[in-house]
């Protein structure tokens, strides 16, 4: 994910590759981001910068803001993407005043098309924030939450790619299993899955009325959405995206 923020800050503008700075403790993944990414400036060790992002495992956060700590912090922004990490935590390691967004975002940053959610600490202003939206923005779409939503953005827009994409494969496999080919049953379930993800964000319309646009009275589709009703599908989807957030808020504690 840290790669990804890097790469789509150089594509969209937001900065050259000589501008940013990738902290790096292993020797061969430094080779290959300075390589995937010419110019970039990757070290072993943090340096003074205007704003901070940490990007690595829950598990290593702590280390990580020693080492700001230690560099001094104050005075600079710090964005963490650390999953289930609190905004309390990250203030203890990092000291009183250091203006401090948690954010959750999820894997379609990888190609631009992320949506993440951010919250503020207690010393994180206005400008913080909007510095926040820019860096994440440059992958995806942003949105502002109070850091307790932070788990249901986790089961919804964290974990929703899982969800879409096991969809995905069951079209796939549903296809076959009503006579097409794989590959044509393939490229019809992912191109149908794209397509539909483009009118929700591009017309304007919900995804109510694109679903009643396409299902005619007595016809196929009302016919397909039936199934899908019976078997529960709807309530699957609740039941994922809440047994997510529960997930996250255990983590989190």
């Amino acid at each position: 994910m840290g790669e990804a923020l890097v790469a789509g800050l150089v594509d969209s503008g937001w900065a050259s590759a000589s501008e940013l700075c990738v902290v790096e403790k292993l020797g061969s993944r430094r080779d290959q981001l300075a390589t995937a990414i010419r110019g970039l400036v990757v070290t072993a060790e943090p340096t003074v910068a205007e704003g901070h992002v940490i990007a690595v495992k829950p598990g290593d956060v702590a280390s990580v803001c020693r080492g700001l700590v230690e560099l001094g912090v104050a005075g600079s922004r710090v964005l963490s993407i650390a999953a289930g990490v609190t905004i309390a935590t990250l203030e203890t390691h990092l000291g009183d005043g250091v203006p401090v967004i948690r954010a959750m975002p999820n894997t379609p940053a990888l190609i631009g098309a992320g949506a993440a959610a951010i919250a503020a600490g207690t010393a994180a202003g206005e400008q913080d924030l909007e510095w926040a939206e820019s860096v994440l923005g440059a992958v995806g779409v942003v949105v502002r939450v109070d850091e307790p939503l932070l788990d249901a953005v986790t089961g919804l827009s964290g974990s929703g790619p899982a969800y879409v994409f096991l969809v995905a494969e069951a079209l796939v496999e549903a296809g076959v299993f009503v006579g097409l080919p794989r590959d044509v049953s393939e490229a019809l379930a992912v191109q149908t899955v794209l397509g539909s993800a483009r009118m929700l964000a591009e017309t304007g319309e919900s995804a109510t009325a694109l679903r009643a646009n396409v299902t005619s009275p007595g016809g196929t589709t009302a016919a397909g959405l039936y199934a899908l009703e019976a078997a529960g599908m709807r309530a699957a989807l609740l039941a994922a995206v809440k047994a997510a957030a529960d997930r996250s808020r255990e983590l989190g504690q």
